[in-house]
């Protein structure tokens, strides 16, 4: 029997935005149910196993309240269930990993249990009803609204449908577009229908999408060997070399992103190369009383294990499961390859000692619970942001696109990973922007908002617009507009376009804790 539920507003997708969404819609007093289709929530926090990537001034400025709360309740969560050095303890800004990339770096199952803990008053009350293990099957539409979707749960094939005023998609693919026949676009677009420095030259490739990775969490006990059993594709993967890249693709070498030369890393930290042991570490057991920690934890996240052999997003079914596999076992290649064959310092080969953590990842497998989805499906929406937005280059005021929309702030530089065209990186400095409302509104649909990485972005502009504390923003503020909307019985369309509503709204939204508007800084 198919069961129905109802609410205010429902967010389909558990991701970082998902999540952000639905706390702000029920804190904000609507009923609200979230579906996400693992049985973790937090997307690249989580299931994906991606420490956060920020920007440099997120201590002081530059991400909401909330988003805020959640890295406090982080470190909390580390300083009241571990013994916590008194050193480390101390400090004001600890960071569980020391991570070379992150301020608070941690791990995913520590993300999930703060993420539970913010939902769970709304959760026990009944405002907020979450529905884990479902995918979004169908959604039923009728002129230019959506009237329900139907999900189908990834155990049993039981199937919900679900009404509501609102329907926000915060899918890391942006899943509900197809199904409700939303307009939007993948993959790059052409330098002649955006006029971006970095688009394609030539015609636009809808199936040129960043690279995928599918991370996993390793520590290291010197004397043991966890040495895997072989993966399947693993004498095609140590053979492998991109045109484009320096050398195979398992081995120490990869390319500074912004400049395209040649790098050598290292795994653990020599005095001289780049470490990726401490480029994503999770913990850093120096900081923990003797015996807390076997070891250092870190997540392979890294140049070696991103997989750009072809798309996941519209291709057929065969083809997509053929990709995802084909980009598990470049991980479980890499693991193998370090565990065996990788170069060390001494002169001997491999460190049989890399032990892969499932436990840390929630897995049986050891690999993450899905892949990192660096490029999502992106509504055509009432405005897209532009790389002449965002680039000094494209500036020469020295100040980047000012939306009088805005409901939130981001920085991160225009950081593009390889691309299934085979095409290399592009990473260039952008400056720190805002988030137009226009961006989370498509064109068309009227009771549905973006709420994660498939806002009106561009290929490039994605790059920068993709990361954690943007995508939470994202979120919160789709949350926020949804139940605005709903009490206001507006549409966000109408919102934006009055300039009494809107700026009544952008007033709501900093009394909640959303910066709509930089201080003074600088490109990065």
């Amino acid at each position: 029997m198919t069961r129905h539920l109802h609410a205010d507003i429902v967010v389909i997708g558990g991701s970082t935005g998902g999540v952000a969404a639905a706390l702000a819609a029920a804190k904000a007093g609507k009923h609200v149910i979230l579906t996400e289709e693992t049985d973790w929530i937090g997307g690249q926090l989580t299931s994906q196993a991606v420490p956060p990537d920020e920007h440099p001034w997120i201590e002081q400025f530059g991400c909401t309240a909330s988003y805020r709360e959640f890295r406090h309740r982080v470190r909390e969560y580390y300083k009241q269930h571990f013994p916590v050095l008194p050193a480390a303890r101390s400090k004001a800004h600890f960071n569980p990993g020391n991570a070379l990339v992150s301020s608070i770096s941690h791990e995913p199952r520590a993300a999930l249990a703060v993420l539970r803990d913010m939902i769970a008053p709304y959760v026990h009350n009944g405002s907020l009803t979450l529905l884990e293990k479902y995918l979004p099957e169908s959604a039923d539409t009728e002129g230019d609204q959506i009237r329900a979707v139907t999900l189908r749960n990834v155990d049993t094939g039981e199937f919900i449908v679900l009404t509501g005023d609102y329907f926000l998609d915060a899918t890391e693919e942006g899943d509900l577009l197809p199904l409700a026949k939303v307009e939007y676009v993948t993959g790059s677009e052409s330098i002649s229908q955006t006029g971006e420095p970095s688009a394609l030259q030539g015609p636009a490739d809808p199936s040129d999408m960043q690279a995928i990775t599918w991370c996993f969490a390793i520590d290291h006990i010197e004397g043991e060997d966890f040495t895997i059993q072989k993966p399947d594709q693993y004498d095609f993967w140590r053979e492998y070399q991109a045109d484009f890249w320096p050398d195979k693709q398992l081995s120490w070498m990869g390319l500074v992103p912004h400049t395209l030369e040649p790098v050598r890393y290292s795994f653990f930290p020599d005095g001289k190369s780049f470490s990726l042991w401490k480029y994503r570490r999770l913990i850093d057991h120096t900081q923990f009383a003797e015996g807390a920690f076997d070891s250092d934890i870190t997540v392979v996240n890294w140049p070696q294990n991103d997989y750009w052999l072809g798309p996941i997003i519209d291709v057929p079914a065969e083809e997509r499961a053929k990709h995802l596999e084909n980009a598990r076992q470049l991980s479980l290649s890499l693991l193998y390859w370090m565990q065996t064959e990788a170069p060390r310092p001494d002169g001997k080969v491999g460190y049989p000692g890399i032990r892969l953590r499932s436990d840390v990842t929630g897995t049986l497998d050891g690999l993450a619970k899905k892949p990192y989805i660096r490029e999502s499906r992106r509504i055509k929406a009432e405005f897209t942001v532009l790389e002449q937005h965002i680039s000094p280059s494209c500036r020469p005021d020295g100040k980047p696109e000012r939306y009088e929309d805005s409901v939130g702030i981001g920085c991160y530089r225009i950081d593009l990973h390889p691309s299934t065209a085979l095409r290399t990186y592009v990473d260039v400095s952008s400056m720190p922007f805002q988030i137009p409302m226009g961006s989370l509104i498509p064109i068309r649909m009227n009771n549905l908002l973006a709420a994660c990485k498939n806002i009106g972005t561009t290929h490039i502009t994605n790059g920068c617009y993709r990361l954690h504390p943007v995508e939470w923003n994202i979120g919160e503020a789709a949350g926020y507009l949804a139940a605005y909307c709903v009490d206001q019985q507006l549409t966000p369309r109408d919102v934006r376009n009055d300039q009494v509503k809107l700026k009544e709204f952008q007033n709501y939204l900093v009394a909640k804790g959303i910066e709509l508007e930089w201080p003074q800084t600088h490109a990065v």
